[in-house]
């Protein structure tokens, strides 16, 4: 077999300038290191050219290059960290629809974990809520399809679809050790920042923020002015289930909560020269009064920013079970296709040093909401073996509905802020 040199060199040509626009600037800054390495970046690209070549000309049908060259980024960008990937024009298109709050789908928000597909939070008021979706979920299969091999963008692909159309989970439900068959009827996926803006008692106000987008700070800023009017003099801020979104989103929320140049979340990246320090600016700060921050596992991102914000200032206390662990900086970089590479570029910390990747914020006062309390360990065993030895569960095993109308971490909240209260005129 003889590979064509024109095609190699050809090749070699198009994945140079790709990968260097992808990264322009970082392998120059880094040249010297770079050539010391012994993993060589060129000698790496002609490589790829030879496994290029050998395709178009050898495979047993004819190789639709755009074909090849997205499933190399794919490949390229899943095999870095868990949140980055390769976006289609499509997938690129719906990411921006996102991030101003209207989607097609089922309402989740995924990650891989463990190389699992997982659910970090159902999304509040859509279909993967109302089923009982809850954090933590593994999802084994969409519609029939093991999801072992997909990546996260296809994943997100295979849920996509037209409203009132329907799709099946099957999801492995660890604390429960359970494996259930999930109906769902795709919609169009409309997020409200703040999903309830109200008093319970005393003139305690509670805010439940479900996501961060470009007018979450503008939003909360009119509903905590709102409740202000009307007496509020204590809040409670429900980051229980957010997913996250924009920095500008956590960083503006922060703002709200914290006094004049205080740290709300600093920025390490691979250059010293990238890396950053966010403070409050003092210009839209409230009332000093007793704060309370719930959080739980479907706390990621943006809401693991102002969970540490609040707890390493001493703002408030932090309350719930320990957050999702996935505060770290995706920058999404348009390609001349109108596709686009989205990649970690920094992590974030909390004001004292705290690494939140993995880690997750834990809050000050930790305690399991009741009703999803369990006691069971996981086995170890395999989750896609499982399935596929114990099969499509049976209908009395569906999800809950999660039909008990109390709330035990929201109640102790309730109360803390009551000791706040009481406490607080004598501190003086």
């Amino acid at each position: 077999m003889t590979i064509s040199r024109r095609w190699k060199i050809f090749f070699f040509m198009i994945l140079l300038v790709l990968v260097t626009s992808i990264a322009t600037g970082g392998f120059e800054k880094g040249k010297p290191d770079k050539e010391r390495s012994k993993d060589n970046l060129y000698a790496q690209l002609e490589l790829f050219a030879d496994a290029i070549s050998i395709l178009r000309s050898d495979y047993v049908e004819e190789v639709d290059s755009k074909k090849l060259v997205y499933g190399a980024l794919k490949g390229m960008l899943s095999s870095m960290d868990d949140f980055s990937q390769f976006l289609e024009p499509d997938e690129y298109n719906d990411l921006r629809l996102e991030t101003k709050g209207e989607f097609g789908g089922i309402g989740i928000e995924i990650s891989m974990k463990d190389g699992i597909l997982t659910v970090i939070a159902p999304i509040s008021g859509t279909p993967a809520e109302t089923a009982g979706i809850k954090p933590g979920d593994k999802i084994v299969k969409i519609d029939g399809k093991i999801t072992k091999k997909m990546t996260l963008d296809e994943a997100v692909k295979e849920m996509r679809g037209k409203p009132g159309t329907p799709l099946a989970l099957t999801i492995w439900r660890e604390k429960d050790q359970k494996i259930l068959e999930v109906p769902l009827k795709r919609a169009v996926i409309k997020i409200q920042s703040i999903k309830k803006a109200v008093f319970l008692e005393d003139k305690i106000g509670y805010i439940k923020l479900v996501e961060f987008q470009e007018n979450t700070a503008r939003d909360l800023e009119a509903a905590m002015k709102r409740l202000e009017a009307d007496g509020m003099n204590a809040l409670i801020l429900d980051l229980r289930n957010n997913p996250g979104g924009l920095l500008e989103g956590a960083i503006g929320v922060s703002e709200r909560l914290l006094p004049k140049d205080k740290v709300i979340v600093s920025i390490k990246s691979r250059s010293s020269e990238n890396d950053a320090v966010f403070k409050s600016s003092g210009k839209s700060t409230h009332p000093d009064y007793p704060l309370v921050v719930m959080v739980n596992e479907g706390s990621a991102s943006a809401s693991e920013i102002v969970a540490g914000a609040v707890q390493d200032n001493k703002r408030g206390i932090v309350l719930g079970t320990k957050t999702f662990g996935k505060a770290s900086v995706q920058t999404v970089v348009p390609l001349r296709d109108n596709s686009a590479v989205r990649f970690t570029t920094a992590l974030y910390l909390t004001p004292s040093g705290k690494l939140i990747k993995n880690a997750g914020v834990v809050p000050d006062v930790v305690i399991d909401r009741e009703e999803s309390r369990d006691e069971k360990k996981p086995d170890g065993s395999d989750v896609f073996e499982k399935v596929e030895r114990e099969g499509a569960p049976r209908p009395k095993e569906a999800l809950d509905q999660d039909k008990v109308e109390m709330d035990n971490q929201l109640d102790m909240a309730v109360n803390l802020i009551k000791a706040f209260k009481i406490y607080k005129p004598q501190e003086k």
